[in-house]
């Protein structure tokens, strides 16, 4: 699955005063999408984990060459994928929190980053590819999708499952918010988080 550029484990999830912002857009016409869905999706799994105040991640639908191209540069792997994640983790200081938050002056201390907006990053999906594995993954396309979505959201965070217990803890965790956010109950029968080449321990 997923490909995940990191730079370091992602520690912080609180913004400055305001609200968690997904960003949803989609550069493709293979599947038909319903965006407020998948960004409602996207905000419920932040909010899930512990994500508050001013916090923006994007999510973009993109078409098979495009995420290829982005994988090869990227990851070095010249296959399409299903999912990338790109953790960002940047404060981003040239916004002012309120009126002359950022100017300086004999009694006025240096801008707290803790004010700022946070941006976590970028989850870029491909739905063609998500539907082309769906039937002998998650099992439908529209759970593909959902998993696909969680998956990039968690990776973005800094989880990851390069090891074994890493790679329980993440899978764990996903399955848990899809129960509670997506199917509101147990997982449908035959849902596969794995991939085949996953199971023999290639991830």
């Amino acid at each position: 699955m997923v490909g995940f550029l990191s730079r370091v484990r992602r520690h912080r999830r609180v913004g400055g005063e305001g609200a968690v912002t997904v960003f949803c857009a989609s550069e493709q016409d293979d599947v038909p999408l319903d965006l407020d869905r998948w960004q409602g999706l996207a905000r419920r799994v932040l909010e899930e984990e512990g994500v508050r105040g001013a916090v923006e991640l994007s999510l973009l639908f993109v078409e098979e060459d495009v995420i290829s191209e982005m994988n090869r540069t990227h990851m070095g792997k010249t296959d399409p994928t299903d999912v990338l994640a790109f953790p960002i983790d940047a404060v981003m200081m040239g916004s002012s929190p309120g009126p002359g938050a950022v100017s300086r002056g004999p009694d006025r201390s240096p801008p707290d980053a803790d004010d700022f907006p946070l941006l976590l990053g970028d989850v870029v999906v491909c739905p063609a590819v998500a539907s082309r594995q769906a039937p002998s993954h998650a099992g439908t396309l529209d759970d593909e999708i959902a998993l696909l979505v969680t998956h990039g959201i968690l990776h973005v965070l800094g989880h990851d499952h390069a090891e074994p217990a890493e790679r329980e803890i993440m899978r764990a965790k996903e399955l848990s918010l899809l129960e509670k956010i997506h199917w509101v109950g147990p997982a449908p029968v035959g849902f596969r988080q794995e991939h085949d080449d996953q199971e023999k321990g290639d991830s």
